[in-house]
């Protein structure tokens, strides 16, 4: 009886694949019309609406009236007007060490040379009051806040609540910051100053307005992220 030889088995080895075919849907001519119209609308609309959105204006019915004391000599006249016509008690200015001419100035804080900036614009003296900061190498706007913070505590009168005037689209990174370190205890309101070296209308058409809301835009995001409070 023969014995029936059975045929070798192949050894299957994994076979590695580069490309494989798979379906996938894709945009019709009216559908790349329809996502680009609505790309198009978006762009459009975030150029209309981001200089307002961080140019706020959100004042509340307070009595002192704080002034970050970096802004431009035009934005503190508009800081004076604001103070007159709403009749605040006391104004106070705040700012960090000044960062050039610190040995040349007689005045060596930004708050300083807002407060004299502004007698010299007609503001009584005795209505000023200069809140200074440390010098510090990042969070600026931050440490005048807790500078303004700390005075505060110790005012000789109760402070339900204080409007901060600053520059035109770092109104909104300020107002947010003031009110970490203020708020619950002190309401905050906020006004932006008109800029005068381009056309809050149409930023995108000066190179410093481009810069001027490109740069807040990303430190806004960076202070909405991360909260200052311990």
């Amino acid at each position: 009886m023969h014995r029936k030889i059975q045929p070798k088995q192949k050894k299957n080895f994994p076979v590695f694949r580069l490309f494989k075919r798979q379906q996938m849907w894709v945009l019709t001519v009216p559908g790349w019309g329809i996502f680009i119209t609505l790309v198009a609308s978006l762009i459009s609309f975030s150029f209309i609406n981001i200089h307002p959105f961080l140019a706020v204006t959100s004042p509340v019915k307070a009595d002192i009236l704080v002034v970050e004391g970096w802004i431009p000599d035009y934005a503190l006249v508009q800081a004076l007007a604001e103070f007159k016509k709403n009749s605040y008690r006391q104004l106070i200015t705040t700012g960090i060490p000044l960062e050039k001419g610190f040995y040349l100035a007689e005045y060596k804080t930004y708050a300083e040379m807002a407060a004299a900036t502004l007698k010299k614009l007609g503001l009584e003296p005795e209505k000023i009051v200069v809140v200074p900061s440390q010098e510090v190498t990042k969070d600026r706007t931050y440490a005048s806040a807790i500078a303004l913070q700390q005075w505060l505590e110790n005012a000789n009168f109760k402070i339900e609540a204080v409007n901060l005037f600053t520059y035109a689209t770092h109104a909104r990174r300020s107002w947010l910051i003031f009110q970490q370190a203020l708020a619950p205890k002190i309401q905050v309101g906020v006004i932006a100053s008109s800029p005068q070296n381009y056309d809050p209308n149409k930023w995108w058409m000066y190179s410093t307005g481009v810069r001027s809301v490109i740069n807040e835009v990303v430190a806004y995001v960076y202070a909405f992220i991360f909260s200052w409070k311990a």
